[in-house]
């Protein structure tokens, strides 16, 4: 694979993983949480195949194989931490919908 392959495997791996956590937000409020956890382990997979490329690339570079830092590379780096702050982020976002269904759960029970 040549510099500018792996650079568009991290940009297609990354949006990937953002996508599927982003579409597990959506399921999660609609209560569909073993589908959302599973949406968010499959984007956990995607951002584990971004990161094995990038480490391929960072311990290129420590080998001393040089290549030119290019705007696409800048992107595919910002689109990786994107996505992992997505998936961060959306993970705290489903815990406060599992407590909050919960508690809807809870309130169901008291008037019923």
């Amino acid at each position: 694979m040549d510099y500018e392959q792996f650079i568009m495997q991290i940009i297609a791996s990354s949006g990937e993983a953002r996508s599927q956590s982003l579409k597990a937000a959506r399921i999660a409020r609609e209560g569909k949480l073993q589908e959302a956890e599973e949406l968010l382990k499959q984007a956990k997979e995607k951002l584990k195949e971004a990161h094995k490329v990038q480490t391929k690339l960072i311990q290129a570079e420590g080998r001393g194989e040089k290549n030119e830092i290019s705007i696409l590379m800048i992107h595919a780096q910002d689109h990786l931490m994107n996505s992992l702050t997505v998936r961060e982020l959306i993970v705290e976002l489903i815990e406060e919908t599992k407590s909050r269904l919960a508690l809807e759960e809870q309130l169901k029970g008291m008037v019923n």
